[in-house]
């Protein structure tokens, strides 16, 4: 249910943009859009739960009751909050946090890196969703010298055995001996996608991990760690799903 509506300049200071009186100025300089309209005359309400708020173009994310967090999930841990089998879960490593979380996606037990887990369920299924195209980035380690040809291959596109993938970018990091260390970002969900893309070009993965879901990256936070998103990864997210 949403609530009354609220001064905008105590809804920004709320959020923690800056000071009501410097809030105020921001809007008198015309850089504060609600709804896709800039406003600057002091007085106008917002509904805080639903009003679209912008302070120089970024995304302002709603209050919300919700909570959406960053793991960085380590090697053998499988995507679950449980497991039959008794292997460690992601729910040891939340089960400090007083909210019910849930995963958006998924990685594979042997892939580490960023997980994002939240009790935000349309949040979850639109991010999930692969009509939004959301760009995961992930580093791998893959036998072999890989060739600048082969970021062109997989730039312009392969074909697996369950349909045409492209690659949205792909770097060439370090090259050690027989090993190199590459870069690759896709929107693609389908199972272990990033693996057999680099195993279809020859160079089988060793180790894989994923640092990046669109603008939120991993960073330093250290593995088995979580975080919560900023209001900047927040609102950018909610941007890219349409929220």
């Amino acid at each position: 249910m949403s609530e009354e509506p609220v001064r905008l300049q105590k809804v920004l200071a709320q959020a923690g943009v800056a000071s009501r009186r410097r809030c105020e100025e921001l809007m008198a300089q015309g850089r504060v859009e609600v709804d896709g309209e800039v406003v600057s005359r002091m007085g106008v309400r917002v509904d805080p739960e639903t009003a679209v708020i912008r302070v120089d173009g970024k995304r302002l994310p709603p209050r919300s009751p919700h909570a959406y967090v960053v793991l960085n999930k380590p090697l053998g841990v499988v995507s679950a909050m449980s497991d039959p089998h008794g292997r460690p879960t992601l729910a040891e490593y939340v089960s400090q946090r007083p909210e019910r979380l849930f995963h958006v996606g998924r990685l594979d037990t042997d892939t580490e890196g960023l997980l994002l887990l939240t009790n935000d369920g349309d949040f979850a299924h639109r991010l999930a969703h692969p009509s939004y195209e959301i760009v995961k980035t992930y580093i791998a380690e893959v036998d072999g010298r890989v060739e600048r040809k082969v970021a062109k291959q997989l730039l312009a596109g392969i074909t697996l055995d369950d349909g045409p993938v492209v690659a949205d970018a792909f770097t060439i990091k370090q090259t050690h001996g027989e090993r190199t260390l590459v870069e690759l970002s896709v929107h693609e969900g389908r199972n272990r996608i990033v693996r057999r893309m680099l195993d279809a070009v020859g160079h089988p993965v060793r180790r894989l991990g994923r640092t990046a879901i669109a603008d939120v990256r991993l960073g330093s936070l250290a593995s088995g760690s979580v975080r919560d998103l900023t209001p900047d990864e927040l609102g950018g997210l909610l941007d890219n799903v349409g929220l």
